[in-house]
C-alpha cells in the first residue's frame, strides 16, 4: 500500500475495497505479529521507515516482518543477512534485492522513485577489506532515497588515491569515512573539506587493532573538526545518520 495515509484509507473503506478490520490494522501504530511488533508509522515520526536487523532472526520471522512492512511502507531494508538466509527469504519474497557485500535485502515499491533528494553522499573506505562496512553504509543511504558516490581503497597507505577524488568529496553534502587499522583516513579527510563527516571504525587490522578499538579511539580523538563517530563496523548507523543530514540539507524533493 505504501506509507499509511488516513485520507486514502478512509476513501478505500468508503469504496468498499478495504475492510474495516484491515483499515484498523493499517492505521494502528504497529502490527502485532506475535514475536514482533512491526512499527508502521516510524516513517511518519522520524522520516525513515523501520529497518529489520537480520542477525538472530529466523527465516520465517524475517519473511513475516518483511511482508508486514511491504504492506505498509514504500521501502524495506533488512541488514546483516547471510547469503544462505537471504536465499531462503527470497524464495518466499522474490522481489527483494540482495547485496552480498553489504549483506542487505532491499525492496522498493514500483511507484516509489529511487531518488528523493538533490545532491549526493560520498562514501569512502580506506581499503578493500573495509568494503563490506562501506557498502552497508552506501546501501542504507540509497535505500532511504539518497544518491551515493563510492570512493573505495583511498586509505593513507596511498594517499594520492584520495586526492584523485577530492573534488567529488568536497561537493558531497556529507562524507562517510570507513577505515580499520589506525583509522587515519577520517582525520585526513576532516582536514581537507568543510562538510560534515560520519566516521566508521572497522574491526579490520592486526592484533594491536583490538578488533577496531584502535580505529575507534583514533576517530574519537581526531583533531579535525566536524566528525561524528559511529560504533565499530556500524555501516548502517553511518548511512542512516548521513542520510538524515543529507535529507535536512537537501530538502527539495525531486520532481
Amino acid at each position: 500500500m505504501g506509507t499509511t495515509n488516513l485520507d486514502d484509507v478512509l476513501k478505500r473503506v468508503k469504496e468498499g475495497s478495504l475492510g474495516v478490520d484491515e483499515a484498523k490494522t493499517l492505521l494502528s501504530s504497529f502490527e502485532d505479529i506475535g514475536f514482533a511488533k512491526v512499527d508502521h508509522q516510524r516513517e511518519d515520526r522520524t522520516g525513515f521507515p523501520e529497518v529489520v536487523y537480520g542477525e538472530g532472526k529466523t527465516v520465517a520471522q524475517m519473511i513475516d516482518i518483511i511482508q508486514s512492512l511491504k504492506r505498509n511502507t514504500n521501502r524495506v531494508l533488512a541488514t546483516r543477512i547471510s547469503e544462505e538466509k537471504a536465499a531462503k527469504v527470497m524464495a518466499s519474497v522474490p522481489d527483494l534485492d540482495y547485496n552480498e557485500s553489504a549483506r542487505t535485502l532491499f525492496w522498493r515499491h514500483p511507484d516509489e522513485p529511487a531518488l528523493l533528494y538533490n545532491g549526493y553522499i560520498a562514501v569512502l573506505c580506506a581499503g578493500t577489506s573495509d568494503l563490506p562496512v562501506a557498502e552497508e553504509a552506501a546501501v542504507t543511504a540509497e535505500a532511504f532515497g539518497a544518491s551515493v558516490k563510492r570512493m573505495y581503497d583511498v586509505g593513507v597507505a596511498g594517499i594520492h588515491r584520495l586526492f584523485h577524488h577530492l573534488e567529488d568529496i568536497e561537493n558531497a553534502t556529507v562524507a562517510i569515512t570507513v577505515a580499520g587499522m589506525e583509522g587515519a583516513l577520517t582525520s585526513v579527510v576532516g582536514g581537507l573539506i568543510s562538510n560534515p563527516i560520519v566516521a566508521v571504525p572497522t574491526s579490520i587490522g592486526y592484533g594491536a587493532n583490538f578488533q577496531g578499538l584502535s580505529s575507534l579511539l583514533s576517530m574519537l580523538n581526531a583533531c579535525s573538526p566536524g566528525i561524528s563517530v559511529m560504533n565499530i563496523d556500524n555501516g548502517f548507523g553511518a548511512g542512516y545518520y548521513a542520510t538524515l543530514i543529507h535529507k535536512n540539507h537537501r530538502n527539495t524533493i525531486l520532481d
